[in-house]
């Protein structure tokens, strides 16, 4: 189904190692109306949580009399109280109960019974909501070797493994650990798994195969980009060294095997398409391998995706309103979540600077400056996201099928 591509990988560049971290557990929140809460409300919220709390202390404490420490039912009930405690933001003391918690499930179920995951994940999401990431790091290492033990090949595992992925992109961003690259081949190989679990199951055109592609795609900007030639040039290590081997053989065929993650995309999108959608979806992934391609230079390869692209768009009786979304605007590169160079925001009145700029045909930034007049960013920050956008590739406006160049775009940013 995967299909290489024949191209030499050039040299790549433009991706920024130290986009913001979004991570991948959230906590639960008490749901609000629009309107603030009166005081009344909330102190009538918090008396509910205090005696949910209360009744799962006074459930464990029974357990516990009739049936010792290891009573039945007791890593749920204190499951309960966690979760509990997390809606109060108690959450050091959550830790050490969910703790016990897992430590209960696997005396009373086994060694990778699957009723310690619900317990991992809340200690996981308390150790993040502590900013305590590197312990969230390890339980979530653990958490993963109880799923692929305890779950049978199936949607639940499938979801596991890119649940895993995403997690090895956040601790990539946030510098856990093991060095950066290793998080890297990692996070392909567990899209990669999770991919084969679908195709097993579903077969080679499901749609649910397009969200663990995508993240493969993702991975292999993030290794074309990599270089960890500095971390390990003078390393006497030799299971470093050997990582590093392996590494460099995963980016040297980064390129080919990107094209093939899109070219498969690619192959779905085509017969999942709706008559109603006829050209959009097949459109998006031929542009989508067009700007892969000329993220690494190949310009040539690049046009004539963009130009098939042109040709499904030109099928539907709104092409041209489709053909100006897709190629009506130049394009910052890549074009993907989590790998974006920049944080873009599209209402200029709530970025943090303002900068105008043209882009040229073959996709370079010129006439950079700043016209935004905010004093609250200092002047350090702002030309440090000025530097990147120079380097920055583009994908150009296209006019009648060719790339042109466009002056005075105006944009705003975020500052990290």
């Amino acid at each position: 189904m995967i299909r290489g591509n024949p191209h030499h990988t050039p040299r790549p560049g433009g991706v920024s190692h130290y986009a913001p971290l979004v991570p991948c557990l959230l906590l639960a929140l008490l749901a609000c109306s629009p309107m603030a809460w009166s005081n009344q409300e909330a102190m009538d919220s918090a008396r509910d949580l205090a005696g949910q709390e209360q009744a799962y202390r006074n459930a464990i404490e029974a357990i516990e009399t009739d049936h010792g420490a290891y009573g039945p039912g007791l890593s749920e009930q204190i499951l309960g109280l966690c979760q509990t405690l997390q809606n109060q933001g108690k959450h050091r003391e959550a830790v050490d109960l969910l703790k016990r918690g897992v430590h209960l499930a696997r005396i009373n179920d086994g060694l990778y019974s699957p009723q310690q995951l619900p317990l991992l994940q809340a200690e996981i999401a308390s150790h993040i909501a502590l900013g305590q990431y590197a312990e969230a790091d390890e339980r979530q290492h653990y958490m993963y070797r109880v799923q692929v033990r305890s779950m049978e090949q199936g949607e639940l595992r499938a979801q596991a493994l890119m649940q895993q992925a995403q997690w090895q992109y956040n601790a990539y961003h946030l510098r856990l650990g093991q060095a950066g690259f290793t998080r890297l081949m990692s996070m392909w190989d567990l899209y990669r798994l999770a991919l084969n679990d679908i195709i097993d199951r579903e077969g080679d055109s499901s749609p649910d195969l397009l969200p663990p592609l995508e993240g493969m795609l993702r991975a292999q900007y993030l290794i074309a980009d990599y270089d960890p030639e500095d971390e390990y040039a003078s390393s006497d290590d030799l299971g470093a060294r050997q990582q590093l081997g392996r590494f460099n053989a995963y980016r040297a065929q980064s390129y080919d095997k990107g094209s093939a993650v899109i070219l498969a995309m690619y192959d779905i999108e085509q017969k999942q398409e709706q008559a109603e959608e006829q050209g959009l979806a097949t459109a998006k992934a031929l542009t989508m391998l067009g700007d892969w391609r000329l993220w690494h230079e190949e310009r040539k390869e690049a046009m004539e995706a963009y130009l098939e692209a042109i040709e499904e768009l030109e099928k539907r009786d709104d092409a041209q309103v489709q053909m100006e979304r897709f190629f009506g605007a130049p394009v910052a590169l890549p074009n993907l979540d989590g790998v974006r160079p920049l944080a873009e925001v599209e209402n200029p009145e709530i970025g943090d600077i303002l900068l105008e700029f043209g882009v040229t045909e073959r996709g370079r930034v010129v006439d950079l400056e700043r016209i935004d007049d905010n004093e609250d960013v200092n002047r350090a920050r702002a030309n440090s996201v000025m530097r990147q956008l120079r380097k920055t590739r583009f994908r150009p406006r296209l006019e009648a099928g060719e790339p042109v160049e466009t002056e005075k775009i105006v944009r705003a940013y975020e500052v990290e």
